[in-house]
Formats: C-alpha cells, sequence, structure tokens
C-alpha cells in the first residue's frame, strides 16, 4: 500500500513540477507578458485571501511530498536479495534464490534435447515450487523428457540444498526449429 501511495505521489509531484517548469519557461522565453505577471503578484499580496491560502498550501504539501521522497530516496532498504533461511548447529545459512535458479537451470541442462531454459523459484508451506520454461529439440517423447528434468531437477537441489522441493513444472515453450539443408548437385 505504502509503494502505491508513494507512486501516486510522485505522480502528482512530476506533474506540479513539470507545469511549474513550463511557466518558468514561458516566463523566462518571454510567452508569458509582463502584465498577466505583474496582476497575478498584485492580486496575490492584495485582497485575494484565498489565493494566498492556495498558494502557502500547495507549498506545505510540496514541501513535505520532497521531504517524503528525500527521506525514499536516503533510506536503507531492508528489501534485501530474496533468499532462503536455515538455521543449523552452526549457525545460519541463507541461499539466495538466484542460487537455487541456477542449480535448477544447471540439472534441468544437462537432460539430452533441452534448450533454452527459464527458471522461476517461489517458497511454499510444502517446499519449494519451481516452474521451469524449456524449448526442446522435438526429437524426444516430450512426456518422458520431462519427466526427467523433473526428476533431476528435485533430486540435485535437494541434494546441493538440503530444501525439500514440493513441486516441479515444466512448461515446453517451442520445438526447435532444425533448418535443412538440401545438397545441391551440379
Amino acid at each position: 500500500m505504502v509503494k502505491i501511495m508513494d507512486r501516486l505521489l510522485l505522480f502528482f509531484y512530476s506533474l506540479i513540477i513539470g507545469a511549474v517548469s513550463i511557466a518558468g519557461l514561458g516566463l523566462g522565453a518571454g510567452w508569458i507578458s509582463e502584465r498577466i505577471v505583474s496582476a497575478w503578484v498584485n492580486e496575490l499580496f492584495g485582497d485575494a485571501l484565498w489565493l494566498q491560502a492556495t498558494l502557502i498550501s500547495v507549498s506545505i504539501v510540496l514541501f513535505l511530498v520532497s521531504l517524503r521522497f528525500f527521506y525514499v530516496s536516503v533510506k536503507r532498504g531492508n528489501a534485501s536479495v530474496p533468499s532462503i533461511d536455515q538455521r543449523t548447529d552452526f549457525g545460519d545459512i541463507r541461499i539466495s534464490m538466484e542460487t537455487v535458479e541456477n542449480l535448477a537451470l544447471k540439472a534441468a541442462g544437462k537432460q539430452r534435447g533441452v534448450k533454452d531454459l527459464k527458471a522461476r523459484i517461489r517458497i511454499a508451506e510444502a517446499g519449494l515450487e519451481i516452474m521451469l520454461r524449456a524449448v526442446v529439440d522435438g526429437e524426444t517423447s516430450i512426456p518422458g523428457l520431462t519427466e526427467d528434468i523433473q526428476r533431476a531437477v528435485k533430486e540435485h537441489i535437494e541434494e546441493i540444498t538440503g530444501i525439500p522441493v514440493a513441486l516441479v513444472t515444466v512448461y515446453v515453450a517451442n520445438i526447435i526449429q532444425t533448418q535443412t539443408f538440401k545438397s545441391r548437385v551440379e
């Protein structure tokens, strides 16, 4: 919710700063006449209390939004790289999700007939859920190949990391289009 609010604030802040920039450009380039600016300033310092109140309110809001964005920019984010944390007798172990992803890709890549792999890892109650996207060669049985990939990935990750794998899903996106060249006889 905070991120949505920050994005909304940033949107309105950008609009206001953009409008002020265009007004400044118009003043500097002479597109806005000096008479109009003079009349507005006279009205601001004259009897128009509503204009003064509006200007003060907008200025305070812009200042507060600026402070918020300054705080967000210098705040040290506690959102570190996503990882899987384990506690052992000797201390804590943190394994990054990228490591698990690469292990899954390595295990799946060893299967014959698999090309262009992508992996996505999700942590669930029962263990890791691994989703693989693959392009296969079309020469091997797809059900057999995907079963081999699932088995290999599950065993490899559980063996290397010690983290249980609940599910390995393989999505076969396409087959490799091989070009056949006919030999030319002259």
